[in-house]
């Protein structure tokens, strides 16, 4: 496939014969079940190549070819140029042209390789096209959850104890693979899964010895010793080499490779950046602020940045194999670190705002924080921070500072505490008190009676017509949080008073409903509190 192929999760061939709705049928070309299909192009030209990008399905129902003119090479001339512009797969349409599949056709694609796929006179192309999109759509939204799933267990790894070991065996188990972290002279540090045989090791320790002369990343391939093709792949930590090569590499032996396999590994690399530079205390903020935005799931080009600058502040050098062998207790005490169970335990996430003029945003400013919460994963940005806090510790108020804290969650649940410790701040700064928090329902309320499926379902017809107006939505929220007061409210929002009576104005519209009822209210708090 050429490079102008979209990076979409494209759908096997054989996913589409497998479609009951479509009755598709392959009559000629290669039988791959794995043929991948990007996209469905219609065309009746006779050249399709000008029209093609490659990956596509063709389809065609041979207008550009009456049954009298498919004699001789004209077939195998089409087939030829199809199979040029890299073509997954050609779809011929029976009728309105032709009765049956063209004989030249069917040798044509043998001869050529193109699996030739017969589409029923009752399907139409715009159904196989929209059986492609949806399967696309569907296998988009698969990858997506996996890495999403992925970035939260390894964040999670890398608050750990013994973070490296915990990090390169949780990339192993998500990508089915081993993992290990080298030293700048090649020497195996550190490692995680099944061993591949000395022949891969090999292989990969070449890969790992080219990022000495300035390259970020090496891939490979070689063969296992039951003769299956084994993925190798080598990422430089910490950026780019520098003139002493001190820089750390992970290595990764897989049995196959997956479309969101590179934003899986991308994570990992990130937080082996962080875990294994330099520990100065201006790039330790910069390292534990990236850790806490990744846990709470922001993607890693966007902690690149502080990446960058924790390096630049340590010297860009890493630490000698003997440290690393320390901090992640070396290769021989994987297997001990692993008998921890992985992402155990409830964490509490904190929002803060500073009050005042007062600023102070160096390291021993996040330092100082860090050491009143008792925790070290502090992310401070100027007049706003966020904190992860291990456990159910009881948060204090800190000097100087406007704070909410939600709920302890586990870490699978981070970001529902996030969105907890973010409605809490917005109370305090309305109430203008240091702290809030954000409790969890009594234990034996009204809300004990009903079914959490039921509530939930009710919630999300009665908010119906407000989908699509987030911020609708939670200036209702906010709102009722604060018992319908409008100056609290907008300061809490960040807006004027009038903008918020028009929002609410604007709910009570698309809702139908009087929010100067308390029935009304009480409803819509309800519905709020389960969706």
């Amino acid at each position: 496939m050429n490079d102008r192929v979209p990076p979409t999760a494209p759908v096997p061939l054989a996913t589409l014969l497998r479609h009951p709705a479509l009755g598709l049928r392959q009559v000629a070309g290669a039988r791959e079940t794995d043929t991948p299909v990007y996209f469905v192009h219609t065309s009746e030209m006779e050249d399709p190549v000008p029209y093609l990008l490659g990956g596509e399905l063709l389809l065609s129902a041979g207008v550009h070819c009456p049954e009298a003119a498919g004699a001789g090479t004209y077939w195998d001339r089409y087939v030829a140029r199809t199979v040029q512009a890299g073509a997954a797969a050609l779809g011929f349409g029976i009728a309105p042209v032709h009765d049956t599949v063209p004989r030249a056709l069917v040798e044509a694609c043998d001869r050529h390789g193109l699996p030739l796929v017969e589409v029923d006179r009752q399907t139409t192309f715009t159904a196989v096209a929209s059986a492609v999109w949806d399967a696309i759509a569907e296998r988009r939204h698969v990858e997506l959850r996996r890495v999403t799933e992925a970035q939260q267990s390894l964040a999670t790894a890398a608050a750990r104890p013994h973070p490296v070991p915990a990090v390169l065996r949780q990339l192993g188990q998500h990508l089915g693979a081993w993992t290990a972290l080298f030293g700048p002279d090649g020497a195996e540090l550190a490692a995680a899964g099944p061993r591949p045989p000395r022949e891969a090791r090999t292989a990969l320790g070449a890969l790992v010895a080219r990022l000495r002369s300035g390259p970020s990343s090496a891939a490979g391939r070689t063969t296992g010793a039951a003769g299956e093709e084994l993925q190798l792949a080598a990422y430089g930590l910490g950026g780019p080499a520098g003139p002493e090569d001190r820089r750390l590499a992970l290595g990764v032996c897989a049995p196959r490779r997956d479309g969101s396999d590179g934003a899986i590994v991308g994570v990992a690399v990130v937080l082996l950046s962080l875990l294994t530079a330099r520990r100065v205390v201006a790039a330790e903020a910069e390292r534990t602020a990236a850790l806490v935005r990744l846990m709470l799931g922001a993607e890693p080009a966007r902690v690149a940045g502080l990446l960058s600058r924790s390096l630049e502040q340590a010297g860009a050098a890493s630490e000698g194999p003997e440290r690393v062998g320390a901090a992640s207790e070396g290769p021989e005490r994987v297997g001990a670190a692993s008998e921890d169970p992985e992402g155990g335990g409830l964490w509490t996430v904190v929002r803060g705002r500073r009050r005042g003029r007062v600023r102070d945003d160096g390291p021993l400013a996040t330092a100082a924080f860090a050491a009143g919460l008792g925790t070290p994963l502090v992310d401070l940005d100027g007049d706003a921070l966020c904190a992860l806090v291990p456990g159910e510790g009881r948060i204090r108020a800190q000097p100087g500072w406007t704070l909410g804290v939600g709920a302890p969650v586990p870490a699978a649940e981070l970001a529902r505490g996030d969105a907890d410790a973010v409605r809490a701040l917005r109370r305090a700064v309305a109430e203008r008190v240091p702290l809030v928090r954000h409790g969890p329902a009594r234990a034996g309320g009204v809300a004990s009676l009903v079914d959490p499926d039921e509530a939930g379902a009710h919630g999300r017809a009665l908010l119906a017509p407000l989908d699509g107006a987030p911020v609708l939505l939670e200036t209702l929220r906010v709102w009722l949080s604060l018992h319908g007061g409008w100056d609290r409210t907008a300061v809490a929002l960040e807006v004027h008073r009038n903008t918020v009576r028009q929002r609410i104005a604007r709910v009570e519209a698309l809702l139908e409903v009087d929010l100067g009822d308390a029935d009304v209210r009480m409803e819509l708090w309800f519905a709020l509190k389960w969706t």
